[in-house]
């Protein structure tokens, strides 16, 4: 018996082996969300620089998500393979750097954590398959564009475009629905909260949501079709109304200030991808 057969044949094998590539993966989008706003930040920065025709501004090193290797912010100590463990080398370090002892910042482990978490409970509802493969890409690339979106405000192309192209390709096969629905769904999805950005700017002369949030819903249309839209709207609406009384009673956050909208749309997107049929089908 192969080791694939092994996983297909023993469930709790395969939810532990996809909870350790859950925390790997974790660490690797630790990465991807401190370096591609970043990364992006440059690109731009370069196009102005090209557009106004003047030298862009230098840049000591190459930057992208394998270099230069990952180090200490304050110290500049590079880690080590051993400092880079999932969890168990935050929890050994006491949340410390080796070299400056300056603490590492929690987030660090707790996005570990979650994905590791979100990982295992979309594996044990999709089961040993093709299809937990791209429900466990698509919870990643929702996870790091929820947090990316929530420190910046910014849904990146370089996530939300080839994920809805992905959707595309996966429901081709019919993995999640038929490809009709998943086309529909795509359009849909960026028209309905365009209509919806645009009217509320006609009446109010503001911007409601970002053309991010757009491409994001379009996504989640790809991989679910358009019938999953109704109730994803109305979840992340919900979700964010919830989020932001809090935010205004208990935290004091200042009503001027945007909540990103993105987050909302994630979560409501990955509770449809695995009980939306369940849900929006309930009497």
């Amino acid at each position: 018996m192969n080791v694939l057969s092994y996983l297909a044949a023993e469930p709790n094998a395969f939810l532990i082996v996809v909870g350790i590539v859950g925390l790997i993966v974790g660490s690797f989008l630790n990465v991807v969300i401190h370096r591609l706003p970043i990364m992006i930040q440059r690109e731009w920065e370069r196009e102005c620089a090209s557009l106004l025709k003047v030298s862009p501004s230098s840049e000591s090193e190459p930057f992208d998500l394998s270099r230069p290797r990952s180090r200490c912010p304050h110290c500049k100590h590079q880690i080590t393979v051993l400092e880079n463990i999932p969890i168990l080398s935050y929890i050994w370090q006491r949340g410390k750097c080796t070299n400056c002892q300056t603490k590492i910042s929690p987030r660090y482990p707790l996005i570990e954590g979650v994905s590791a978490f979100l990982a295992v409970i979309t594996a044990w509802h999709f089961g040993f398959g093709w299809a937990v493969l791209g429900a466990l890409a698509l919870t990643w690339a929702l996870l790091a564009s929820s947090i990316i979106d929530f420190e910046h405000q910014l849904l990146f192309d370089s996530i939300t475009l080839p994920f809805l192209w992905f959707g595309l390709l996966c429901n081709l096969f019919g993995l999640y629905t038929d490809i009709e629905s998943s086309l529909i769904g795509a359009m849909a999805g960026y028209l309905s909260l365009w209509s919806v950005y645009w009217l509320f700017k006609l009446f109010t002369g503001k911007e409601g949501m970002g053309y991010g949030d757009f491409k994001l819903l379009a996504m989640l249309g790809a991989w679910m079709g358009w019938q999953a839209l109704p109730f994803i709207i109305l979840m992340s609406s919900l979700i964010g109304a919830v989020v932001g009384i809090t935010l205004v009673l208990w935290r004091g956050h200042d009503k001027n200030i945007p909540i990103p909208y993105g987050p909302f749309l994630a979560a409501a997107g990955w509770i449809s991808l695995l009980w939306g049929n369940l849900l929006w089908s309930y009497p």
